[in-house]
């Protein structure tokens, strides 16, 4: 759009949205900064909002190129309190697995290759907390035998945003999908403590 000052339609939006999902996938943003980028086209009134979205991102190439970062395949916690976070590279799929531990698996700023990943969370004799940005769609499966797995936040399905696929498997354990909002802040705890209480304040 030449005119910054004009109102944008339903087709700039997504246009502009499916630009930030090609960036997303060559590792120029997080989960967490595609989510709120879109988040932010989508409430685009004019051509400068949309422009502000993707101010600091290059042209998109006709292929984008993977990350030759080493990709995030295994994660474990045994016996003692694990946090893996930060710059993650998922592909295709990722193990976590628990024994007589906890895990703080933090995917908010990990990047992707592909649309659609899965993570694998074999727990046993303990406790893993998965938090993803909300926005980014969630399909949790799995099962568990004396323990309970619990879905947190609001469920935005998107078609143009990238799927994490869980699946969690576990015995005498406990498995917490948390999608979380940007303007939720702090540590785990308090993260943890502001979506309860948004959980309980939503209609029954």
């Amino acid at each position: 759009m030449n005119d910054p000052s004009l109102r944008v339609s339903d087709a700039d939006r997504e246009r502009a949205v499916a630009v930030l999902r090609q960036h997303l996938l060559a590792g120029r943003l997080t989960l967490d900064e595609f989510s709120e980028r879109v988040e932010a086209a989508l409430q685009a009134r004019v051509g400068a909002d949309l422009a502000r979205v993707q101010e600091d991102l290059p042209a998109v190439a006709a292929e984008a190129t993977p990350s030759s970062r080493k990709p995030a395949r295994f994660t474990t916690a045994l016996l003692g309190h694990v946090t893996r976070r930060g710059r993650l590279r998922l592909r295709k799929r990722t193990v976590a697995a628990v024994a007589l531990g906890d895990l703080d698996f933090d995917l908010r700023e990990a990047t992707i290759d592909l649309p659609e990943t899965a993570v694998t969370a074999l727990v046993a004799f303990g406790n893993t907390d998965i938090y993803v940005p909300e926005g980014v769609n969630v399909v949790v499966g799995g099962f568990g035998i004396f323990g309970h797995r619990n879905e947190w936040g609001r469920d935005n399905d998107r078609p143009d945003a990238p799927t994490v696929h869980v699946r969690a498997f576990s015995l005498f354990g406990t498995v917490d999908v948390w999608r979380v909002p940007h303007d939720v802040q702090g540590d785990y705890g308090d993260i943890v403590h502001q979506l309860e209480k948004r959980q309980r304040e939503l209609p029954g």
